[in-house]
């Protein structure tokens, strides 16, 4: 259960990085903390203890078997989240040749 509620900690700690930070960098890495903490969790639903791995075999019985759907879900979701940083980070650098700042309360004030 302590495993959850690190979890939980994780992904506070990446909204309050999303929410209070004032640097565009530092809103992304907190956008990447929240997602893994998320990832983290799906994978931790999926988790049986001596479980076995989801494949197949016409000799053995299919016993406490792991969940395969949330590795796929969490394959899926490394794979989006790694395009979506990278479409983050463009727009912070573009942002920066733009404005020449990263802190997002001076370009409001620009307004160019």
């Amino acid at each position: 259960m302590i495993i959850y509620f690190l979890c939980l900690v994780l992904f506070c700690i990446g909204l309050y990085c999303i929410l209070r930070k004032r640097n565009i960098i530092k809103i992304i890495v907190g956008i990447i903390i929240a997602e893994y903490a998320v990832n983290l969790l799906f994978i931790l639903v999926a988790y049986r203890k001596n479980g076995r791995s989801p494949i197949l075999s016409p000799d053995t019985e299919i016993i406490n078997m792991v969940d395969p759907l949330p590795q796929a879900l969490v394959l899926t979701s490394i794979v989006i989240g790694l395009a979506v940083t990278s479409l983050l980070v463009v727009i912070a650098m573009r942002i920066y040749e733009k404005y020449g700042t990263f802190d997002i309360t001076k370009i409001r004030e620009l307004k160019g």
